[in-house]
């Protein structure tokens, strides 16, 4: 049987609280835990075994905005972690990655300093983390403000055989709005490069989870939000979901 498809629960970093945003609009931010660390901690209670997490003031600024939040989830969880947002130096990556992070999203960094994140991957192999984010087929950068005239495609190609962990793949116009993720779009870049594929945005029921995990092998895993939190996705059920069974692509 094939491995289960990894199941990423969100943590979304808004002012130290834990959000969700509506087609990723800072001013469409809903708080659902003033306390991301136990927010967290109820994932890992869950049966989870990682935690996604964004800092999305950071994503904007260029620069970590929600440090202590992030830092306390590191000292009081031992879920595997990946962190991105503001990420966009060395210094950020040897920072987080020292202090126990297991990987680094590099999103923005990904269009605009391919040398830079080359070189991260040679640093810290199977730590780095490529970060495609797209609204209409075409990747978007800082915060999702920036227009960057490329396909996922096109960003994704550039890191073949550089080390990089998986690809963190996020439909913007579904992000948030429990419309249903894109598999469409997902499965298309996961089949188009040789790099495990993290599907984003819009996940709303237990049937996307079953799509994803039987439509490709190379869809490693998915990032669930909103449905997690307003209880529209059960955490076991979650997990059952992703196992990969007699149907689809799986052996």
């Amino acid at each position: 049987m094939s491995q289960p498809l990894t199941i990423y629960p969100a943590i979304d970093l808004k002012g130290g609280e834990c959000v969700r945003l509506l087609h990723g609009r800072m001013d469409q931010a809903t708080v659902y835990n003033k306390n991301p660390a136990s927010q967290v901690a109820k994932f890992g209670d869950a049966g989870f075994s990682w935690v996604h997490i964004v800092d999305l003031d950071g994503a904007f600024t260029g620069k970590s905005e929600n440090a202590d939040a992030v830092q306390a989830i590191l000292t009081e969880t031992k879920l595997k972690t990946q962190l991105g947002g503001g990420i966009r130096d060395m210094a950020a990556v040897d920072h987080w990655l020292g202090l126990g992070m297991t990987r680094v999203i590099l999103g923005t960094a990904a269009v605009n300093d391919a040398d830079f994140v080359k070189t991260a991957c040679r640093q810290f192999p199977d730590q780095i983390v490529v970060g495609i984010d797209a609204r209409d087929g075409r990747v978007k950068t800082d915060g999702w403000d920036g227009d960057t005239g490329h396909t996922p495609q096109e960003i994704a190609k550039r890191y073949e055989d550089q080390g990089v962990a998986a690809i963190v793949f996020t439909d913007i116009s579904r992000d948030g709005a429990l419309a249903g993720v894109n598999a469409e779009a997902t499965v298309g870049l996961a089949e188009a490069v040789a790099i495990p594929v993290i599907a984003s945005g819009g996940v709303a029921s237990i049937e996307d989870i079953t799509h994803l995990a039987q439509a490709s092998p190379s869809i490693e895993g998915v990032i669930v939000g909103r449905a997690l939190y307003d209880g529209r996705i059960r955490p076991a059920a979650a997990l059952a979901a992703g196992q990969r069974g007699k149907y689809g692509h799986s052996s």
